[in-house]
Parts: structure tokens; C-alpha cells; sequence
């Protein structure tokens, strides 16, 4: 059991390679079928020790950014995503029993993903297989098959190689051969068929990157300088189109945390707002904290007027778990945790799916981590989105790779709708994107900049957002359905077993034992 936890550890480890820094998808087949070999075989109470070391070594590398929160939050988090995998270990012990059972595992593990992507608390979508494609053919599936078709072909592509290496015999190796087949042609043919935004207009998008104050991972260290810093590249941006350097934008996008006050209520933040709106005379995107009660708070994008104020407004689908609300608050509250008593006020989730109104113009608006989740940009571009903006604080994680993980993430999707796709980060990483995940331009991390883009507008909805999650609850019905039919076979024929035996007379069964005696 040792030997298979540490093969298993390592191919965890392998597995993390596939994302940013490294970049190297394709360790994926190669690690997937790692975890399926470690628990091949073994009793079921056995098999989730190896899921268990799978999960460690793959998380513990991929979230290593947790420690600009603390080594706490980084070990904390890290354990809890994997235990995840040592279910996913138990299950792929289970399902190796039927007589296909890659297409079973396959199914499983994008049944694990979905669940570590949505509980609890929202979940944590970190790791998704289909988030390690962004710079390769595979990428081209996405419109078609969407994050869940991809996560799930990898998984398929990594099953067969472990059944070539477990069974024997030549139909064997055939079948295996059938199934990286099937693999191959589902990810390959988007290559022959890639799907062809149909471009409707054209609007200009100036993203403005103010950066933070100090260190820069701090966004509350001079929070209203913060907001300054996105008043004066936009005033600057306006000086420019004025002497016709720069095209008039149709609107201006600012990240999110612009302004940590209440831009309703503070008049500082109130009038540079305003003054950046008059300056650039269009609308602004502004990401700010606004105040919900004494105890809770919304994240949201503002539409700012400069005639008419304020006005459509997106709120935050998922905010992070203890980091922007505390569960259990009244319980937790009592233990006077240190960095829980930062989070003053809880963060409300927003639930809105229609599209922001900025500008004549239909926007799919997201706020930092609502990336990675699928339901909040779905919901907005299958009811009319134009185009996507991603408002992200990275400040905390300026340091580490975690920016350019979750850029990753964001070029993917928009792949997946077809997009183009504008993020504005305070810090980094700023930049435009096109439909076909090629980053237009971009903004170095640690500086100011702003960047005028014309980008291309469409309301033709890809097949991946047409599906939307039923690509998903079908690998979670089939999981379930193997699971079951792992399961309930031996019961049921322990039942019948003792059944027949109590049926038998005491008599006829002494002379059946004699005679075969």
C-alpha cells in the first residue's frame, strides 16, 4: 500500500504540472491513469488512500499561492480539495468492475470536479482538467463540448492507458485502443469543424489597470489611493483621446475592489468617480463595495453614467469562503480566529443572469473567482451577451502564480462562448482576449496602464452554452448508476443466496451432503 500512495503522490504532483507555471497538459492522461492503477484491485476500504495521495500531491502543489493568505489557509485549503480525490479514489476502485469501465471513470471524475466546483460554500473550481488547455489545439473543443465535455474526454484519454497496462490480451489492448480513439476524435475533430464566431458590430473597450499602493498585495493599504489610481489613468486616457492619440472608447472598464467604501455614501470616492466619468465622457464599469446593512456587504460592477449617475449593477455570484463571508458566524465569532475577525461583514451573493445594459451595448459581467464557474457566464451570454468582462483584485496573489492561473481561465472562456473578452484587474493581469483565446493586448503586472481595444460583438450562442449543465448532471446520473451497479450486486446475491438455502428442506439438504460426500 506504501508503494501505490507514493506512485500515487507523485502522479498528483504530475498532475499539477498540466496548469500554470508549468503548462504541460499533456501529463494529464499519463496522471490520470496513475490514480486509476494505484487503486486498482484494492478492497473498497483500502482504495481511498490512494485517491488520498493523489489529491495531496496535486493540490498542495497547485494551490501553493494559498500562502500569500498564510501557510495555514494553504494547508487547510489544500487538505480539504483532496479529500475529495480519496473519494474519487473509492469510486474508481468501484467502477473498474464493470467491463467498460473507463467511459465509468471518466464520468466520475468529472462528477468529482463538479462537486469540489460547487460545495461547499460554492465550492472551489481550482484544477478543473479542461482549465489546463488555454495554449493548445484541445482548446478548440470548448465551444463545441464546453469545460465539463473537455474535463471529461481528458479523464477518457487516461483510462484506456491504464487498462492497457492492467489487462491482458489482445481484445484487451484493441478496446483500449477503441476508447483513446474515441478520445482523440471528440478533442481532434473541432480542428476540421472550429467553430466561427459570427461577428455582429464592433465596439472600442479601454480596460484600465491603476495599480495598488506599497507591496501591492494589500489593496486596503491605501484603499482610496487605490481608487485614485483608477480616477488618473482615466483622466490621462481622456487628455489622449482628446488630442486624438487614443479612439473614444464606448465605455471604460475599472477592476474590482476600485473602491473599498461605499461609492454611494463616500464623497470622496463619489466625486472621483464623477470626475472621471466627466473627464472620459462615457460610461464606467466601476467595481466597488457597497453597503448592504451593518453586517453584510455586496461586491458589484456599476455602470456609471456621466449624465445620469449610477445605474445597471452585476453582484458577485461566489464569494470566497472565509475570505469575503464567515459560515457559522455566530459560532465562530466566539473563537476570535485572527484573520476571520478581518472579514467584518459578510459578502452577499449576487443571483442575476441577464446581461449589464453599458452603453447601448449587452456585457456579461464577472467579478475575480465567478470566472471559473460556469452558471453566472452561461446564464448571461445565452440571454444575450455581447461581449465578456472579467473585474478582478488579484492584489492578494500579485506575487505568485495565481494570476496567471486564473488568466488562463479567463482566455478559455472566451473560447468557450465565442467572446471577446476584456479583464481588468488592479494590478495584474489586464488585457483583451479574442473569441479564439489569443490575448490582443495586455498590461504588465505592477504598473498603470490603459488599453483601447476595438473588439468584435455577437449573439450567436455556442453549442457548450446551449447544453449548459446537462453535460454535467448526465456524468453524475452515470456515476451514480456505476456506482450503483458496483454496489448492489453483492448484497443482492448474498440475499438470494441465503434465500435458497432456507428453502431447502432440513432432510433433503442432509441427503444432498451425503451424497456429496
Amino acid at each position: 500500500m506504501l508503494l501505490r500512495m507514493l506512485v500515487a503522490f507523485a502522479c498528483g504532483v504530475g498532475l499539477s504540472l498540466a496548469f500554470e507555471p508549468v503548462a504541460l497538459p499533456w501529463v494529464i492522461p499519463f496522471a490520470v491513469a496513475g490514480l486509476v492503477l494505484t487503486t486498482r484491485g484494492l478492497r473498497a476500504r483500502a482504495a481511498w488512500l490512494p485517491g488520498l495521495a493523489f489529491g495531496i500531491g496535486f493540490q498542495f502543489v497547485l494551490l501553493y499561492w494559498m500562502r500569500a493568505v498564510g501557510t495555514d489557509a494553504w494547508i487547510g485549503l489544500s487538505i480539504w480539495q483532496s479529500l475529495f480525490f480519496a473519494v474519487l479514489g473509492l469510486a474508481v476502485c468501484l467502477l473498474q468492475r464493470h467491463r467498460w469501465w473507463p467511459l465509468w471513470v471518466a464520468a466520475a471524475w468529472v462528477t468529482n470536479e463538479l462537486w469540489f466546483s460547487t460545495w461547499p460554500f460554492s465550492g472551489m473550481p481550482w484544477g478543473r482538467l479542461a482549465f489546463a488547455v488555454a495554449d493548445t489545439p484541445l482548446a478548440d473543443a470548448l465551444p463545441w463540448i464546453g469545460t465539463v465535455g473537455v474535463s471529461f474526454v481528458l479523464a477518457l484519454s487516461g483510462a484506456p492507458l491504464a487498462w492497457a497496462v492492467a489487462e491482458r490480451g489482445r481484445a484487451r489492448l484493441v478496446a483500449a485502443g477503441a476508447f483513446v480513439a474515441l478520445a482523440a476524435a471528440a478533442l481532434l475533430l473541432p480542428l476540421a469543424v472550429p467553430w466561427q464566431p459570427d461577428t455582429e458590430g464592433e465596439a472600442t473597450v479601454a480596460v484600465v489597470q491603476g495599480d495598488v499602493p506599497g507591496n501591492g498585495d494589500d489593496i486596503l493599504y491605501d484603499f482610496r489611493q487605490v481608487t485614485q489610481n483608477q480616477v488618473d489613468v482615466t483622466t490621462r486616457l481622456a487628455a489622449d483621446v482628446a488630442a486624438g492619440r487614443e479612439p473614444r472608447p464606448d465605455f471604460v472598464l475599472w477592476p474590482e475592489n476600485s473602491t473599498a467604501v461605499d461609492p454611494f455614501r463616500d464623497q470622496q470616492t463619489n466625486a472621483g468617480i464623477l470626475s472621471a466619468s466627466n473627464a472620459i465622457g462615457v460610461p464606467i464599469l466601476v467595481g466597488a463595495i457597497v453597503d448592504a446593512g451593518p453586517t453584510h456587504v455586496l461586491n458589484q460592477g456599476i455602470v456609471w453614467d456621466p449624465v445620469t449617475g449610477a445605474g445597471d449593477r452585476y453582484t458577485k455570484h461566489h464569494p470566497v469562503v472565509f475570505g469575503e463571508f464567515i459560515p457559522f458566524r455566530r459560532y465562530l465569532d466566539d473563537l476570535q480566529i485572527g484573520r476571520l475577525t478581518m472579514v467584518g461583514r459578510d459578502m452577499v451573493a449576487g443571483t442575476r443572469l441577464e446581461p449589464l445594459r453599458v452603453a447601448g451595448l449587452e456585457v456579461a459581467d464577472s467579478i475575480c473567482f465567478d470566472v471559473a464557474y460556469d452558471d453566472a457566464i452561461y446564464g448571461q451570454v445565452s440571454r444575450g451577451a455581447q461581449l465578456l468582462t472579467v473585474q478582478t483584485s488579484n492584489a492578494t496573489f500579485i506575487h505568485t502564480h495565481q494570476i496567471d492561473q486564473q488568466f488562463a481561465i479567463t482566455r478559455l472562456r472566451a473560447v468557450e462562448t465565442g467572446r471577446w473578452l476584456a479583464v481588468s484587474s488592479t494590478n495584474g493581469v489586464s488585457g483583451v482576449i479574442a473569441p479564439d483565446g489569443s490575448v490582443v493586448s495586455s498590461a504588465e503586472p505592477r504598473t498603470q496602464a490603459a488599453l483601447v481595444e476595438t473588439v468584435g460583438l455577437d449573439t450567436g450562442i455556442t453549442p457548450a452554452v446551449r447544453i449548459g449543465p446537462w453535460s454535467g448532471r448526465v456524468c453524475i446520473a452515470l456515476t451514480a448508476l456505476g456506482l450503483l451497479m458496483a454496489l448492489v450486486p453483492y448484497p443482492l446475491s448474498r440475499t438470494r443466496r441465503r434465500a435458497e438455502e432456507a428453502a431447502v428442506p432440513p432432510g433433503h439438504a442432509a441427503a444432498n451432503e451425503s451424497r456429496s460426500e
